[in-house]
């Protein structure tokens, strides 16, 4: 099965960046070249008082996000200690998947017609999400939105953030390759 974004991508989306930007070569037209999706829980972790509760979080929360990205997660720790925010160093506090190939564009395909729908309150994406680089940084607050996690099952929810990278030298292009791929952004007034 190949993923209609990258069909919509070769097909649609770099004859009209062609024209829209002036550019001969593909190699010069802004692409999609990474997700990486993280679920920081440092605070939920926080509030666990014995390493039993501690395990079954983490457990929980790397099963999750394996389910959503479907590959295995990697924990991410503090790099130092912060007496503020209770962290020691070497601390878990979140775990993050980077997806690439076919999982990327699997996922981006799942996200655009099934989660991002399924939001709670969803209007869109709004333009400023996309960064100066090109590049898009959302959240999603409920993870039980994505089709693989049954409610019922939750043990507590979990927030996202997902970062689409892009090698678009703007913001500009990154919003029209954005556009072109279908990423339901929010109608301007």
């Amino acid at each position: 099965m190949t993923s209609t974004i990258k069909e919509k991508y070769q097909k649609e989306a770099i004859p009209a960046l062609k024209e829209k930007f002036g550019e001969k070569s593909v190699m010069a037209l802004p692409k999609i070249t990474k997700a990486v999706i993280n679920i920081g829980f440092g605070r939920l972790l926080a509030a666990k008082n014995t390493k039993d509760e501690e395990r079954k979080l983490i457990a929980y929360v790397l099963e999750n996000l394996s389910e959503i990205s479907g590959q295995k997660p990697v924990l991410t720790k503090a790099k130092k200690s912060i007496a503020a925010f209770k962290t020691r160093e070497g601390m878990v506090l979140g775990a993050k998947a980077t997806l690439r190939g076919k999982r990327l564009y699997d996922f981006l395909e799942k996200l655009i017609n099934i989660t991002l729908p399924r939001s709670r309150d969803f209007q869109g994406i709004p333009e400023k999400a996309v960064d100066e680089g090109g590049n898009l940084n959302m959240g999603i607050k409920e993870h039980i939105s994505f089709p693989e996690i049954s409610p019922e099952k939750s043990l507590t929810i979990l927030s996202l953030e997902i970062t689409v990278a892009t090698n678009a030298k703007n913001k500009e292009r990154g919003l029209a390759l954005f556009n072109l791929l279908g990423f339901p952004f929010k109608k301007q007034k």
